[in-house]
């Protein structure tokens, strides 16, 4: 005999207390993404602050400021203080930064060779009082090195942002939002949301990874060549030669 099931009510739980199944409520500070697809996955509707953000590449920086120059940009607006880059591959290129809000002028980049001094640098980059955010390169640090960053963040109630590769994901992290970036044809990138606070999100997001303003460019562009009419040019006579000039093809 089967027993009969059992419904379970719904129990009434403070607003601090999340159930698995959903997107954590709990009143947090955090930054919109401007990405509405993407604020509309996370816990609070934003990156969230003072906490490790996890962002995995195959390729290094690939995407990284069409996916953080919404948020970077108003950062910048709201603190004075500089946005610090620790051993980032690439130099940021200025005028592009900077036609999307971003301001290079606050942008401070870190380089060492050692993964040891890039860290040091990331953690002293959190405690001062000054860095609005901190983005770092650290393909090759450990679970206990990524919770010191993430609980030095929690601290000091800073941005934070560690890039490292696709095989990192493998391994556990202390990130509170872990995401996987793809990049996409036609100026788009996949973003998977491999860890927040809620539940697993099993299809990738596809959002845009180039400007608004690049892409209405480029869309106008591409609009004005289909829409060109073709040339016509008038038929040669069979008498005439079909083969250049020697001369003319030499001399001009």
């Amino acid at each position: 005999m089967t027993a009969p099931a059992v419904s379970t009510p719904e129990l009434d739980l403070p607003q601090h207390v999340w159930r698995g199944r959903e997107l954590a409520q709990a009143p947090e500070r955090v930054l919109a993404t401007g990405h509405a697809a993407l604020d509309a996955q996370l816990s609070g509707a934003g990156w969230p602050l003072g906490c490790l953000i996890e962002v995995l590449q195959a390729q290094p920086q690939l995407h990284v400021w069409q996916l953080l120059a919404p948020a970077l940009a108003q950062c910048m607006q709201a603190q004075p203080g500089p946005v610090v880059l620790v051993n980032a591959p690439y130099l940021p290129f200025g005028p592009g930064l900077q036609a999307q809000g971003v301001k290079p002028a606050q942008l401070l980049c870190l380089q060492s060779p050692k993964a040891s001094a890039r860290l040091w640098a990331a953690e002293q980059a959190l405690r001062c009082a000054d860095v609005s955010a901190v983005l770092a390169w650290l393909p090759v640090a450990r679970s206990e090195e990524l919770r010191r960053l993430h609980l030095c963040a929690q601290q000091h109630d800073k941005w934070l942002v560690v890039f490292r590769g696709v095989e990192a994901g493998q391994h556990s992290s202390p990130a509170r939002l872990r995401l996987l970036v793809e990049g996409l044809e036609q100026g788009q990138m996949a973003v998977r949301i491999l860890k927040r606070r809620g539940p697993p999100l099993l299809q990738p997001l596809v959002l845009q990874a180039q400007p608004p303003r690049l892409a209405a460019l480029l869309a106008a562009r591409k609009g004005r060549r289909n829409s060109s009419v073709p040339v016509a040019f008038p038929s040669i006579p069979s008498s005439v030669s079909h083969v250049l000039d020697r001369t003319a093809s030499l001399t001009g």
